[in-house]
């Protein structure tokens, strides 16, 4: 069994995955100011929580776009653990054919995803990562990994409206009764949640009539839930579509 670790901007999903099983899928709050000792503690808590036992873990992973967190968190691992945790990056083997003006500059996290994405849903594919951001990927039908675009994230929109109004409230995340609301907040949901969906529908029939060819969509991340049964578009939602791809990239780098 592995301990598989994705530090986002926003969060740390957390989970345990022995060959194609998912133990478990949780996510904290990424914190930099946080010991080695706390996120020790995170994760130990983690474990007794879903009754895994220390020594039932063999090898741990960890992507990451939070550079300043990597050590603390690798310390923190070989700490609890006493292994030594792959990091997902340059001299890693992903199987992945990158195709990018600059193929170190792609995220971890989108790399992961693609890698998971290619084996459980096969080519070509587009993978929406709703996160801090909201990334896109695109595979085409020849495995190879073309690229993709990247938008603001549900909560930095809606955090941006806020902030720069003065008479709009806080909100929480759920779709208005209506599509064209009759007050405040009913018009905000709308706005957010159906110009989400709406943004993920156009972008998606944009980037199958470049490719020439239709593809499979999947979507990932904390907030793809609140999004993605709005689209019109058909969307595969995958929880763990991240930890799934950790688990083929260690499995691929182990002696």
């Amino acid at each position: 069994m592995i301990l598989a670790v994705d530090i986002g901007n926003t969060n740390i999903v957390i989970g345990c995955i022995e060959e194609e099983k998912v133990y478990f899928v949780e996510r904290v709050s990424t914190d930099i100011s946080k010991t080695e000792l706390e996120y020790v503690v995170q994760f130990k808590t983690l474990l007794e929580l879903y009754r895994i036992k220390m020594e039932e873990i063999t090898g741990c992973i960890i992507a990451s776009v939070v550079p300043p967190l990597n050590n603390i968190v690798k310390n923190a691992m070989e700490k609890l653990l006493r292994i030594t945790p792959m990091i997902v990056g340059p001299g890693l083997k992903t199987g992945l054919n990158i195709l990018m003006d600059n193929p170190a500059q792609v995220g971890a996290d989108l790399i992961v995803n693609a890698v998971a994405g290619l084996k459980y849903y096969g080519a070509p594919i587009i993978i929406i990562d709703m996160g801090t951001a909201t990334t896109i990927s695109v595979v085409d039908k020849n495995k190879n990994y073309v690229g993709g675009m990247i938008l603001p994230g549900v909560k930095v929109s809606l955090e941006s409206l806020v902030n720069r109004t003065s008479q709009l409230p806080r909100i929480s995340l759920e779709a208005p009764k209506k599509m064209i609301g009759k007050n405040t907040v009913d018009c905000m949901k709308g706005g957010i949640i159906m110009g989400q969906a709406a943004s993920m529908d156009g972008l998606i029939e944009r980037i199958c009539e470049e490719l020439g060819y239709p593809a499979q969509v999947v979507a990932t991340g904390g907030l793809a839930g609140c999004i993605i049964p709005y689209c019109k578009k058909e969307i595969i939602c995958d929880n763990e579509l991240t930890l799934k791809g950790l688990g083929i990239i260690y499995n691929k780098n182990i002696d």
